[in-house]
């Protein structure tokens, strides 16, 4: 039943008389006249295309297609080359679901150092397992990454199941064990499968220009001491662009440290990339072509290949999806136990699933609101101060009922109005009224995410009599289909006083390299409370490109890493995007945020940019990293 349904296929279906199978009709279902929605400025299926492009360029730095080109040349050149080669992906597509247009999707990105199965003569294993989902509704792409070294139940090999860390499902059976095993971890579909072979990433990232990245501290080895032999890797902390060679080492090094830093030093690759992705230069495309068609194979669920549309599709969110709506989502790092090989409660990996699926993207301004302890105007009324209406528009029995009720579980004060209907049955989407305020817009907002493509506007005329004098009127369109989204799980940190201790340790490091710099330094009067500065690299001058210079400052508790950058190049790609700019005591600072963790802050002042950097793992709370900010002062004379 699983195969004849991805392929669309099933007993009831029937040739539509193209030779494409078409799915049998729902057992009961009403016959209806559909009507063709209003045009939107933005649609559904466009805002689709863009999201799911920039995961696959993104996650596999296809640079390629950001720079659009011909057509012709993204058919010929790009498109058919990046469908599936290997027997290993060509088989692996059986094992893939079906991608239906319009609604989240999500794929898997394996990379790995050698082909598996019998297309080689020693078989590997994958190096980086993530899911990647892109959802419409929500507007949001997302990302889960698996430790290579936790032990789960493999699936999809000859020999039956059996338990090794999850890395050996790509390496003993193939692509499709991994997409059966992750698949059965998590419980959620897989529409593409996308592998990447790392001997061909040093090629990309240098065919693109290398990728900025904000390096948390010195990374160093070199094998000389003898013993047990690791990478070679000798990196500088501070921003900068990293080369291919570079940021294999540094995405891949695992050396000192554990595979939750390097997941994290994996997504904050990503982040790189697309930031670099909007400066691409268009002139270089051909010269990336080749490396990127060679290196990437992309397998889809009905098994077709991606065409140049699709392409130049995803291309363009490259240049439009916000920063703040690409999120990152993690198990919780206290929930692994173990040390060589780990083991999760699967309570853990379901609430890592819930956040994947469904993220909060108001978690940056919750924190902030928080940390701050203040309540923004424009916040949303809880839903138990939210009167709310359900009609039904779309002529299904029960659908008004369905909604209100799940609503109703949520929260919301239903209303009753009538017979429950809307004045036709013939809505395509779903609509969203609001009647009373600003506090009625924002609570249709943030209700209209629950629904999926719902669209938001004022109540016409003819609805108010409808409405029971209802803050919100949901009228149910042909879009719904029984269900509202999940319920974002709330992760917004306590409140809680700043973990920093007074400290000057600094001053005598800046003042001593303060006439090299054309810019007045800031110095840090207060601290994380557990850390000093480091004593391998503790300062570090140098230059950004030709003409910015740029001072780091590296701070350590002994495991975990944060710093304090200074630089004169106050367009630099990571200050693209904020999450958001707050005035605090009189200065500007900007936000960015990993989830509800506040990862960077940055002050602007005469000409520079002073930034907080907090750990890969965002050790530092929200309120340490606003307090260390706030205690930078000018460094001045003596």
């Amino acid at each position: 039943m699983k195969t004849t349904l991805k392929r669309g296929i099933g007993r009831g279906a029937e040739l539509n008389g193209n030779g494409h199978a078409v799915y049998p009709p729902a057992i009961g279902a009403p016959m209806r006249r559909y009507r063709q929605p209003e045009p939107d400025p933005r649609s559904l299926a466009g805002l689709f295309g863009r999201i799911f492009l920039w995961l696959v360029i993104g996650a596999l730095m296809l640079a390629a297609g950001i720079a659009g080109g011909t057509y012709l040349y993204v058919e010929q050149d790009i498109a058919s080359s990046l469908g599936p080669r290997s027997a290993d992906v060509k088989a692996a597509q059986e094992a893939l679901d079906v991608v239906i247009p319009g609604e989240p999707t999500t794929a898997l990105v394996l990379g790995y150092d050698k082909r598996a199965g019998v297309e080689a003569t020693e078989t590997g294993s994958s190096d980086t397992l993530m899911l990647v989902r892109a959802d419409p509704g929500l507007e949001t792409v997302t990302m889960l990454s698996f430790p290579r070294d936790l032990l789960v139940e493999i699936q999809g090999c000859p020999n039956g199941t059996f338990v090794s860390r999850i890395n050996n499902a790509y390496g003993e059976c193939g692509s499709s064990a991994a997409i059966e095993t992750v698949r059965k971890l998590t419980g959620v579909p897989i529409n593409f499968l996308v592998t990447v072979n790392f001997r061909g990433f040093k090629q990309v990232v240098s065919r693109i220009g290398g990728v900025w990245i904000d390096v948390d501290r010195r990374y160093f080895n070199d094998n000389s001491t003898g013993g047990a032999r690791y990478a070679t890797i000798d990196l500088q902390p501070g921003y900068q662009k990293l080369n291919g060679a570079d940021a294999l080492e540094y995405v891949r090094y695992r050396h000192l440290d554990s595979d939750f830093f390097r997941l994290a030093r994996q997504q904050q690759f990503l982040r790189g990339v697309k930031q670099r992705a909007t400066d691409f230069p268009l002139v270089d495309l051909p010269k990336l072509v080749k490396t990127v068609t060679t290196n990437v194979e992309v397998g889809k669920g009905d098994g077709t290949r991606f065409d140049a549309r699709t392409l130049l599709d995803y291309a363009a969110l490259v240049y439009g999806l916000p920063a703040r709506q690409v999120i990152q989502t993690k198990i919780d790092i206290s929930c692994y136990q173990g040390l060589n090989e780990v083991v999760v409660p699967q309570s853990c990996i379901q609430a890592a699933v819930n956040d994947f699926i469904q993220p909060d993207v108001e978690a940056p301004l919750k924190a902030t609101d928080v940390a701050l302890n203040r309540r923004r105007p424009d916040s949303a009324p809880p839903p138990s101060r939210t009167t709310v209406t359900v009609l039904n528009g779309n002529g299904q029995v029960g659908s008004a009922t369905s909604a209100a009720s799940q609503l109703g579980a949520r929260g919301y004060k239903i209303a009753t109005s009538g017979d429950g209907n809307a004045p036709s049955w013939e809505y395509f989407r779903t609509e969203v009224y609001f009647q009373g305020g600003a506090d009625a817009r924002t609570a249709a907002n943030k209700l209209a995410k629950l629904l999926g493509d719902a669209r938001v506007s004022a109540i016409p005329a003819e609805i108010v009599p409808l409405s029971n004098g209802a803050a919100v009127t949901v009228i149910v369109g042909q879009t719904y289909h029984g269900t509202i989204a999940a319920a974002a799980t709330d992760k917004t940190p306590e409140r809680s006083a700043p973990a920093v201790r007074s400290d000057s340790a600094a001053r005598p490091l800046l003042q001593a390299v303060a006439n090299r710099l054309p810019y007045a330094l800031m110095v840090p009067t207060k601290i994380e409370q557990g850390s000093s500065l480091s004593t391998i690299t503790p300062i570090r001058v140098y230059r950004l490109g030709e003409e910015k210079k740029a001072v780091r400052l590296t701070y350590t508790n002994g495991i975990d890493y944060w710093g304090i950058q200074m630089t004169n190049w106050q367009d630099a790609l990571a200050l693209e995007d904020p999450n958001e700019v707050t005035k605090i005591g009189g200065r500007t600072y900007r936000l960015y945020y990993n989830g509800s963790n506040l990862h960077m802050v940055v002050l602007d002042s005469e000409g520079a940019t002073y930034w907080v950097v907090n750990s890969l793992l965002d050790k530092l709370s929200n309120e340490t990293m606003l307090a260390i900010a706030k205690g930078l002062r000018p460094l001045g004379p003596g």
